[in-house]
């Protein structure tokens, strides 16, 4: 085990802070020891934006949005749209309306919730998330139906998972939605999507 000095620890309660660009955008994003990821960008993350479609004026949110990486990267693209960002953990809440401030983006803000139940909006057109390994099949399918609920005809839900759980949102989706697109499997992370039907 490390043993930290004082001041060593009087460091680590420092904001950490990840620059890196992002969907073609320099971005910056403060973080903190507790959050999910705080040194760099998870390879999670990194692998769904690239799969993302998002339009200037679409309404997206980000469910589990840890400090904001997808939510944000989603606000640069739909600069004249609205992104909501939510989760359970007040830390993750505070840090990603810090960095939506940090990158300038007034049309998205975090709020805490646990999924969606102190979302009252309906209508998105993108919903994302990147999906905690244990995370549980009863709260998935809460995810799944209440995201099906919220999107408008022709949204997307967007999701990356662990590789192990790419069976099961296979066959959630398809129960809920009626259809499944896998994007990319690789040997860590699937990224999957589903579109409600028009």
């Amino acid at each position: 085990m490390a043993h930290y000095t004082k001041e060593q620890i009087a460091d680590l309660k420092n904001d950490l802070l990840i620059k890196d660009s992002i969907c073609g955008f320099p971005m910056s994003f403060k973080t903190t020891w507790g959050l999910f990821s705080p040194k760099a960008i998870d390879d999670g993350s990194v692998m769904l934006l690239k799969y993302l479609d998002i339009k200037p004026e679409d309404k997206c949110i980000d469910l589990g949005c840890g400090y904001g990486v997808l939510g944000l990267a989603m606000a640069k693209q739909a600069n004249q749209g609205q992104v909501i960002m939510v989760d359970k953990d007040y830390l993750a809440v505070d840090y990603a309306n810090t960095n939506a401030k940090l990158n300038n983006l007034a049309h998205a803000s975090a709020r805490l919730s646990n999924g969606f139940s102190d979302i009252p909006e309906k209508e998105f057109d993108v919903i994302v998330s990147n999906i905690p390994a244990k995370v549980g099949n009863e709260l998935l399918y809460i995810f799944l139906n209440d995201a099906y609920e919220r999107l408008k005809p022709g949204g997307t839900f967007y999701v990356v998972t662990i590789t192990g759980l790419r069976n099961f949102m296979k066959t959630g989706f398809k129960e809920v939605f009626g259809n499944y697109k896998k994007h990319k499997q690789g040997p860590a992370y699937t990224v999957a999507s589903a579109t409600k039907p028009t």
